[in-house]
């Protein structure tokens, strides 16, 4: 594959939102050595490459089926498309889901080992959510119901599911009473909700002509930004849930600023906002580091 390819293809499994996946499972792993003092490495690692493989197959399936619906055009306003640009074929894209879902299946055939039918669940459930966020006539992206399947699984259930990774790795016994991972992941799931938002703020017309009918098509700009707005709040709430008064709850203050510059953005200003988003996750990560 020569270099050119290749980053056309890191541009296609887009490289800037991995972040989504990788945070929470970070934290987890970070609020799991806070509670036992170590961390199992191999299925650390495992995790890692399986949360990515995971959201990867998501945005190549999220591609194909926008593709084809017609909502990916050419000169979109958004990061560029490979179908609608021309530069990929759709025997290509659908070879790199079969690729990705392949790799996905090994990775996680092994967390399954480890951390029994709970993670089977989580990953069935995963998979399948990959498929139905864009892929049927009812898809989870067209209805505007995304969003809490995007603070689910990138936050509260990667962060959960991450601990009880590491816990039975080590042949510990995990009390799932424990609330701390699900308030830390909690944070991480509103951070992705913002770049779902912004995403869909973003898209709003083009999305509107075709019938997908995402949560701002629904409840129009202002209170879609209104809700950003309570999203961005409630980031410390949970900081402060998880940690108590710490360097976490600090979160605050990048997600303020990305929530100015999306109350200041237009066209394609917005995709800025959606690098800063992922920024914001990564800075969280960091205050965690600091605050466990």
């Amino acid at each position: 594959m020569s270099l050119k390819r290749l980053f056309l293809w890191l541009r296609i499994i887009r490289l800037q939102t991995l972040f989504a996946s990788l945070c929470p499972v970070l934290v987890g792993l970070m609020v799991t050595h806070f509670h036992i003092g170590q961390v199992s490495t191999t299925t650390a690692l495992i995790t890692v490459l399986c949360a990515l493989a995971l959201q990867i197959l998501s945005n190549l399936i999220n591609d194909y089926y926008d593709y084809k619906r017609g909502t990916d055009k050419q000169g979109r306003v958004g990061f560029k498309r490979a179908l609608a640009e021309g530069t990929v074929t759709e025997k290509e894209m659908l070879t790199a889901c079969l690729v990705t879902f392949t790799i996905a299946i090994v990775l996680g055939t092994f967390l399954c080992y480890v951390g029994g039918w709970v993670i089977g669940l989580i990953g069935v459930t995963a998979l399948l959510f990959a498929w139905l966020y864009t892929a049927t006539p009812y898809s989870l992206s067209y209805l505007g119901i995304a969003d809490v399947f995007v603070f689910l699984y990138y936050g509260v259930i990667a962060t959960w599911g991450t601990m009880w990774l590491q816990y039975k790795a080590e042949g510990l016994a995990f009390d799932i009473r424990q609330l701390m991972p699900v308030y830390a992941g909690a944070v991480c799931g509103l951070i992705s909700m913002c770049v779902l938002a912004i995403n869909n703020i973003r898209d709003m017309e083009d999305d509107r002509q075709v019938g997908k009918r995402t949560l701002p098509v629904r409840v129009g700009k202002k209170t879609a930004l209104a809700i950003l707005g309570v999203i961005v709040v409630l980031m410390p709430l949970f900081a402060w849930l998880a940690f108590g008064v710490s360097w976490a709850m600090a979160v605050f203050i990048p997600a303020s600023f990305l929530y100015y510059k999306v109350l200041k953005a237009s066209g394609a200003q917005y995709n800025i906002c959606l690098m800063l988003a992922g920024i914001v996750n990564l800075i969280y990560t960091l205050l965690v580091w600091m605050s466990v």
